[in-house]
């Protein structure tokens, strides 16, 4: 099967290229899109950086560079469409809803990356009508080697690492070799369509999150990170870093998706060992 790629270049492009080995070949969306051409499956990962501070300028390169970027591939896509589509979204699709349990039938925000997430995901469908099959992945916190866990990471290694305000909010993570095995799955499941949440079987709060990745990281977590502090800091970006999120992956579980890792301790061993 051949397979293109968007953001091949990025934390989760890198390693779904390496286990795709030769069957992938990388797309930019900026570029020709000579490379859809004899493609059986598109994953599409390009964006704009999510995690920087929101000035008006990065806010309209975050929503442009998914919606427009999504668009301009589908319009391409109408030469020769793919049997699959699998679209990156994420699960900012909803919001933060305290201890409420989202799955993939949950309402979406009214806020800045609700809204992006909803023009995201229906740019992406307009390729149904070209008879593919499209899966929008609403990605979590994805854990790896790099990426989020990496910034994570240092003030914990300097003995300052801490939960983020009461620490109640819930996080959905997902270890990165779980996000790349849901892309092949995504694929290769030809049932599976629409909406899939891209997160662990297991929810964890911010309180039980510091206390796995202190204990992995053989370090004291005793110091509380304000939430003003965030502030100074990112400005309104700093929202999506206490969000609560108790995303649970209901699409993935019921087409059949083994997770190869459903407990957030293991994950972190895996990762950091």
């Amino acid at each position: 099967m051949k397979i293109a790629v968007t953001g091949a270049s990025g934390f989760l492009g890198r390693r779904l290229m390496e286990k795709l080995g030769s069957e992938a070949r990388a797309v930019s969306v900026r570029g020709n899109l000579d490379g859809l051409a004899g493609a059986d499956a598109v994953v599409h990962l390009a964006g704009e950086p999510v995690a920087q501070r929101w000035t008006n300028e990065a806010r309209e390169m975050i929503c442009s560079s998914r919606v427009e970027g999504t668009r301009r591939l589908v319009d391409a896509m109408r030469a020769a469409p793919p049997e699959v589509f699998v679209s990156a979204s994420a699960v900012g699709y909803y919001g933060s809803r305290g201890d409420e349990v989202l799955t993939e039938s949950s309402s979406p925000a009214d806020d800045f990356l609700g809204n992006v997430c909803v023009e995201w995901e229906r740019e992406a469908r307009k390729a149904e009508e070209l008879g593919v099959r499209v899966i929008c992945l609403r990605n979590g916190i994805v854990l790896g080697n790099g990426g989020a866990l990496e910034k994570m990471i240092l003030p914990f290694k300097l003995g300052i690492g801490g939960r983020i305000g009461d620490g109640n909010q819930w996080m959905p993570w997902i270890h990165l070799d779980d996000t790349v095995s849901l892309i092949e799955f995504a694929i290769s499941s030809s049932t599976l369509r629409g909406a899939v949440n891209a997160t662990g079987p297991n929810p964890a709060t911010n309180v039980e999150f510091t206390r796995e990745l202190a204990a992995a990281l053989h370090r004291p977590a005793i110091l509380p990170v304000p939430k003003f502090a965030l502030h100074l800091l990112y400005g309104d970006m700093a929202q999506i870093i206490y969000a609560s999120q108790r995303v649970i992956p209901e699409a993935a579980l019921q087409a059949g998706y083994d997770f190869h890792y459903p407990k957030l301790d293991e994950a972190l061993l895996d990762i950091l060992r």
